[in-house]
């Protein structure tokens, strides 16, 4: 395991850092450190926790500085009272090892998928925001988190499996409407950095208008990709510059021509599977949109099939599920834009209020 922020600091604050480790495994009350200034120990506290998220009991400290000595005390805030910690711990410890054993002889790729499985399946987010759904102890034992939390989840995970694998941290903008900081990791596989949203992709997988089945839309991103829709990196971060083995692209549902659009649809309708895919043949504008709708609708309509359509706009992928109608029937086409940050979706009546969204999206 690297310790990728750690790294990056001077050595004041590697020695702070180095006492704060010993202190917080210790389960200090108080921990004499070197003086920093607060926003400079907030920091090494922070980076701490993304390069050791199985330092959960923990999320926030004060600290007492005396006139003239050149230490701080450093008095940590912790979640539960020491017995529970312990207890906590080795469940922790247990619980890690137990899901990290069927993927250990698996290859990079493979321990990656199954870890951002694991979270899209057995996570959901926990809009109320509770302290421990930013610590591990959320997704991998309660079963609910936030960004954080899940990014902490990830790496710990990947930890266990020898995948290398940090945690990146963006700011909020509240001029776009992002409220909050968001957290997600940055993967290593077969010696190139890749961005991996487990957080953007539950939440795309669990909205019950369209089915929960796995989303790998943030599955191995390049810069390119992932900052369509995320915030710049607080922190500097290793460079993603590989686009060519992000999932869709892997999988052979990242499509250059509208031919193949119709194609795979028609496949989706006859055989009454869900399609997912990826449209890379330019830019999505609304007259491309426009055009993969059209064959996604006439594909349905040789299978006397309505087809329902969600849309992530940021990184240009569709969900396609086809149901069945009445002979003769038409119905209008409803296309769901969807938003994986929150998980919130803005459903589009017919067509013509489509064009207008998908004006409006354009023009932002």
């Amino acid at each position: 395991m690297e310790l990728y922020y750690y790294s990056k600091m001077n050595k004041q604050k590697q020695i702070v850092y180095h006492s704060l480790m010993q202190g917080l495994n210790e389960l200090a009350d108080e921990i004499k450190i070197p003086y920093l200034e607060g926003n400079e120990l907030y920091d090494v506290f922070f980076q701490l926790r993304l390069d050791h998220p199985e330092i959960f009991w923990t999320s926030g400290f004060k600290y007492k500085h005396y006139i003239d000595s050149s230490n701080l005390i450093f008095i940590p805030e912790y979640l539960f009272d020491k017995n529970k910690i312990k207890e906590h711990q080795k469940a922790m410890k247990a619980r890690v090892e137990k899901l990290s054993k069927p993927a250990a002889n698996d290859s990079e790729w493979e321990k990656e998928k199954y870890v951002h499985d694991f979270i899209c399946e057995n996570v959901r987010y926990d809009k109320l925001k509770k302290s421990y759904s930013h610590e591990i102890i959320g997704p991998l034992g309660q079963g609910v988190g936030v960004c954080e939390g899940i990014a902490k989840a990830v790496k710990v995970l990947c930890d266990a499996l020898g995948v290398w694998c940090i945690i990146a941290i963006c700011g909020n903008n509240p001029e776009k409407g992002i409220k909050y900081r968001h957290t997600w990791n940055i993967v290593k596989i077969n010696g190139k950095y890749y961005h991996l949203d487990a957080t953007f992709d539950n939440t795309l997988g669990k909205e019950e208008t369209f089915g929960s089945e796995i989303r790998y839309d943030y599955f191995n991103l390049s810069d390119k990709q992932i900052f369509r829709d995320h915030e710049p990196v607080l922190v500097s971060v290793p460079k993603c510059e590989d686009g060519e083995h992000f999932y869709y692209k892997e999988k052979k549902l990242s499509f250059t021509k509208i031919e193949d659009v119709y194609k795979r649809s028609l496949q989706a309708a006859k055989k009454g599977r869900v399609l997912t895919f990826h449209w890379r043949g330019g830019y999505l504008t609304k007259e491309v949109l426009k055009e993969l709708l059209e064959e996604i609708e006439r594909a349905g309509r040789e299978k006397n099939k309505q087809p329902q359509i969600s849309l992530n706009w940021a990184q240009a992928v569709l969900r396609v599920e086809y149901q069945e109608l009445p002979e003769g029937m038409i119905r209008e086409t409803k296309v769901v834009m969807e938003d994986a940050n929150e998980g919130e979706r803005e459903i589009i009546g017919n067509r013509e209020k489509h064009r207008k969204c998908v004006e409006s999206r354009a023009k932002e």
